[in-house]
């Protein structure tokens, strides 16, 4: 039996959408290399909200959920269909947890849209987003990813989207490739974890430069996800590693994909000038 492939995707700015360069030319390798995938299911750090929820509609709106940005950027669609099935099966397989159907809610955010434009650009692979539940201890994720694992023997792509590292209140102008001493150390400390005990992700926050690196815990919960997943295979392999202005990583991880080298990538869209980074929603 065929397992698909998972992913974690260091999404970084918005603006990587409209924009040619280290990252999105890997993501664009990826999607032309990875098997066509039935689905794709996103947790994406900007749908972090007080339920676990599932996007159940037929064709999912683009939603451009950041400030400041360039015109183009809001003009952006990104038109994939739904798959309501998928809803249902997600609901399914992760029970006695509750997962809740959205139905005409929510859609695909700038952290599922921003990475598949480069990964699926025709739009035609139905995706379907999973929130993440703020009410809920960081193990939860954990457990639930194990139990979507399921979905990767049945052809649905787990594609997880955030930053290990992402503290917009660090950020450093002058460095647009650059890694703080702080946001390296602990991009490296992730690295050991996810490529050798993915099990063990959870020590994470026992580390010095933990309150640093995951000032709110959005963009990082979605790693937890890729983890819970890479669990059941022992590990996850590097795929791409990198810092954006000091305080952002851009590190992606694969599960099920271990013939593929890591590579060090730069050149990540910045964010707006002119408007405080901690307001973009990026």
């Amino acid at each position: 039996m065929t397992t698909t492939p998972a992913l974690f995707i260091g999404h970084g700015s918005p603006m990587n959408t409209l924009e040619d360069n280290g990252y999105t030319q890997a993501w664009r390798r990826l999607g032309r290399v990875l098997p066509r995938p039935r689905a794709v299911l996103v947790v994406s750090a900007h749908w972090f909200i007080g339920a676990t929820a599932v996007t159940a509609m037929a064709r999912p709106r683009t939603i451009h959920d950041f400030y400041g940005f360039p015109d183009k950027l809001f003009e952006f669609d990104y038109p994939a269909p739904g798959l309501p099935e998928l809803a249902g099966e997600v609901a399914e397989v992760v029970k006695p947890h509750w997962v809740g159907a959205d139905r005409d809610q929510w859609g695909l955010d700038h952290g599922t849209w921003s990475v598949l434009a480069h990964m699926f650009p025709n739009a035609d692979v139905p995706v379907v987003q999973l929130s993440i539940n703020a009410l809920k201890p960081l193990d939860y994720h954990l457990q639930l990813a194990a139990k979507l694992n399921e979905l990767r023997k049945r052809g649905v792509m787990i594609v997880s989207s955030g930053n290990v590292v992402h503290n917009l209140q660090r950020i450093e102008w002058s460095r647009p490739d650059a890694g703080a001493d702080w946001a390296r150390r602990f991009d490296d400390m992730v690295a050991k974890r996810m490529t050798e005990s993915p099990a063990d992700i959870l020590a994470a926050v026992e580390h010095p430069d933990y309150d640093m690196a995951v000032p709110t815990p959005d963009h990082f919960i979605p790693l937890l996800y890729t983890a819970g997943l890479a669990a059941a295979e022992n590990n996850a392999q590097a795929l791409l590693r990198g810092y954006a202005m000091g305080s952002l990583s851009m590190t992606c991880y694969g599960v099920g994909m271990d013939d593929m080298a890591c590579e060090d990538a730069g050149g990540a869209a910045q964010l707006p000038k002119g408007v405080p980074p901690d307001q973009t929603n990026t």
